[in-house]
């Protein structure tokens, strides 16, 4: 495991980045500060396939995006800081350091950034901008199946962030990634760029995104959503097109992803339902589910999941490598636990 976590340019970042926050603190440890975490999240499923003559229907189980991690930042002077946050998958089904779902997956996070009143830069593998803005407004369940709904990525290597402070309301963000975008005619990924702005009105944020692909069939995605809160009761929306030359198949110009998401939070539950239409990956998908925060640190969940076609159904604990296309969708009831530390 050792040889495998310093062997590609991201693990290196993810020493940097320590080293670089570790340094400062000998002589002045008591601005330097340290914050370990974990997450153990696994969930018992029942899967029903559309198709079973493609993919057999099962019970087993399945992680639900288990880590471990620290942050960590350091006062470089009044107002103006570093700061780092290192974080690691934990396969607890398969007993592996990796995604559950993209199983190549073996770091989360690995940044290195400042921030202060002129807003925050960061540099590594990161949580992207146009994924916080436009996505995670309607990915609130605590399953595996969380968070297919969408076109966009959620965390990519090799970025370059920068975060502004908001003003009046308005914020904006952008990323600049390196070849994480669509293939060039060469064959090569193509650099990506997001630009994300939101404007929040007391208990309402508005935002607005495109994560411009590039590629030989110069793809973009738009989005804009919406989050609301009322008392208990939270409501998101997104919606998402493609623009791009490919006619007919995923990312054809025109194709669309529209969700609608409601929680409700009474005492110690929280009662979750989205609805979502997205072209070419699930089609209609419904989602529904209940958490029960047990204390602070222990949380149990049920829910159920169906889509149309194939999105996030696939084999018995696997994930994205064994995409199952004539599995036709199909439904999951599933139950499980959450344990932070």
């Amino acid at each position: 495991m050792t040889a495998a976590i310093i062997s590609t340019p991201r693990h290196w970042l993810a020493m940097t980045a320590f080293t670089a926050l570790a340094v400062p603190g000998v002589g002045g440890a008591a601005d330097l500060n340290f914050n370990f975490y974990g997450s153990a999240r696994v969930q018992v499923e029942s899967v029903q396939p559309d198709e079973t003559s493609a993919l057999g229907s099962y019970t087993g189980v399945r992680d639900a995006y288990s880590r471990i991690g620290f942050n960590a930042d350091y006062a470089l002077s009044d107002g103006v800081e570093l700061f780092g946050q290192l974080e690691l998958p934990l396969d607890i089904a398969n007993k592996a350091v990796q995604d559950p779902w993209d199983q190549d997956e073996d770091i989360r996070i690995a940044r290195l950034g400042v921030r202060g009143g002129f807003g925050a830069f960061s540099l590594g593998q990161m949580w992207m901008p146009y994924y916080n803005a436009i996505a995670y407004p309607v990915d609130m369940f605590s399953s595996y199946y969380s968070g297919f709904a969408t076109y966009t990525a959620f965390r990519l290597s090799d970025t370059l962030a920068y975060e502004s402070p908001e003003f009046s309301g308005l914020s904006f963000a952008t990323a600049w990634s390196r070849r994480n975008g669509a293939a060039k005619a060469s064959g090569t990924a193509d650099d990506r760029l997001q630009i994300t702005a939101s404007y929040r009105l007391n208990d309402t944020v508005f935002s607005f995104g495109i994560d411009d692909l590039g590629g030989a069939n110069d793809a973009q995605i738009l989005g804009l959503s919406l989050m609301h809160t009322l008392g208990d009761l939270y409501i998101g929306a997104k919606y998402e097109v493609h623009k791009s030359d490919v006619r007919d198949a995923y990312g054809a110009d025109g194709d669309t992803a529209v969700n609608l998401y409601a929680g409700y939070t009474r005492g110690r539950n929280t009662f979750k339902a989205m609805v979502a239409n997205v072209e070419r990956y699930g089609e209609d998908v419904v989602h529904l589910g209940v958490d029960h925060q047990f204390n602070d640190r222990l949380m149990f969940f049920a829910e159920y999941y169906y889509e149309e076609e194939t999105a996030a159904i696939t084999d018995e604990r696997a994930g994205a490598e064994t995409f199952i296309d004539a599995a036709s969708g199909g439904q999951v009831w599933l139950a499980g636990v959450r344990f932070d530390f």
